[in-house]
């Protein structure tokens, strides 16, 4: 009985404390929703539901959805549905959904330099800043479409992202960070002081929507269908370098870089393959968003950003593709969602990252292959799943 007025008033207690922010409405339902989770979590807390028959629901689930079948059944439906959700939403969510699918992009292009080279960026945003002002100048200044800005702003992004790594060939782990870190500042500092190229802290107004012949890009739905477009071209190449010989190399750099080198790898060319690589995504990005918002800025671009990107490939799963897009997707959807906990949104994601490190340190998503590296006990699970998806 004890334990049941525990529970009653330390959900009362957050309604409480939600109750100024959220209205009387919203704070009682956080009560109800935090009372049934906690009523729920008692029978496994006494062991009268036990927590290996959990893990092996969770664990035939898995299998099941690695099956090629399976994965191709649910990845079709997966993008109908995607193609028919903007029917169903106002402009409000479906401006949500594009910025969810850039996020996605730079997510993803991350995930190559961290998840499989295993390189520390904590610049990204600069290569995202990048295409976005690229399209921006030859914009406004040039007179270039969309169409014609987007390889030049991809090709010098990319280019941007070779000579980021010329310095950061020799240098691991925080001295890494350390030198992406002041890449990121300097080309900030940069966009925000060449007032005669990038306005300043003004940024740049009237930057022209992509077009397509006499059709203009200009309602919410029609960069919900580009972005969606590049989301999974951008899905599918990741993927497909993922499992070719290059994505093998970079890997093996990510758990010994000696061992990799005297195996014959050229570690020096794969890591600035997977500098450049990972910043041409970002550039694609940084171009659509310059060309969706048509004005730029410094502020958007600030060293936050490259930190939210990173939590969003560390939170779904370095290295797994699925577990990155769904980590963009909690930390962009989420927070829209909480808005109503404006002042608690910062600390719920810090709560949940910290959870998912201690609980689950390979992430939502993370592959088995992420698993056996923290969990080296995990090592014949892992064989086990491998003979599971060759079958």
């Amino acid at each position: 009985m004890k334990k049941f007025l525990r529970i009653f008033l330390l959900s009362l207690w957050f309604g409480a404390i939600t109750f100024p922010f959220t209205g009387i409405r919203d704070a009682i339902l956080l009560s109800i929703s935090i009372t049934v989770l906690l009523i729920l979590w008692i029978p496994i807390n006494k062991g009268f539901i036990r927590k290996e028959r959990i893990d092996l629901a969770f664990k035939k689930i898995n299998e099941w959805f690695r099956l090629k079948t399976q994965k191709r059944i649910l990845t079709l439906f997966f993008i109908l549905f995607l193609l028919v959700l903007p029917l169903f939403m106002n402009n409000y969510f479906i401006d949500v959904t594009t910025l969810t699918g850039i996020y996605i992009i730079l997510a993803l292009g991350l995930n190559v330099v961290v998840g499989l080279a295993g390189l520390l960026n904590l610049g990204f945003v600069a290569f995202y800043a990048l295409g976005a002002y690229s399209y921006a100048i030859l914009s406004t200044q040039a007179g270039i479409s969309f169409w014609g800005s987007l390889p030049i702003g991809i090709l010098l992004v990319a280019i941007s992202g070779v000579l980021l790594g010329f310095p950061a060939l020799r240098l691991r782990g925080d001295y890494l960070a350390i030198v992406t870190l002041g890449f990121g500042e300097m080309v900030r500092l940069v966009l925000n002081n060449w007032d005669s190229v990038t306005k300043g802290p003004n940024g740049i107004l009237n930057i022209a929507p992509p077009e397509v012949g006499s059709f203009a890009f200009r309602e919410p739905i029609h960069y919900y269908y580009l972005i969606l477009f590049f989301v999974i071209l951008t899905t599918l190449a990741i993927k497909r370098i993922n499992n070719s010989k290059v994505g093998r190399a970079w890997v093996a750099i990510r758990e010994d870089e000696v061992a990799a080198e005297a195996m014959g790898i050229d570690t020096i060319r794969m890591k600035l393959f997977a500098f450049s690589f990972g910043a041409m995504w970002a550039g694609l990005g940084g171009v659509f968003f310059a060309a969706k918002m048509r004005f730029v800025s410094p502020e958007s671009f600030t060293f936050f950003e490259s930190v939210i990107i990173l939590c969003m490939v560390i939170l779904g799963g370095m290295g797994s593709i699925a577990g990155v897009i769904l980590g963009a997707m909690i930390l962009v959807i989420l927070p829209e969602a909480l808005r109503g906990f404006e002042n608690y949104r910062m600390l719920a994601l810090g709560a949940g990252l910290i959870l998912i490190m201690v609980f689950k340190p390979e992430g939502i998503l993370g592959g088995p292959r992420r698993r056996a590296e923290l969990r080296p006990d995990d090592e014949k699970t892992l064989m086990q799943e491998m003979e599971t998806i060759k079958r």
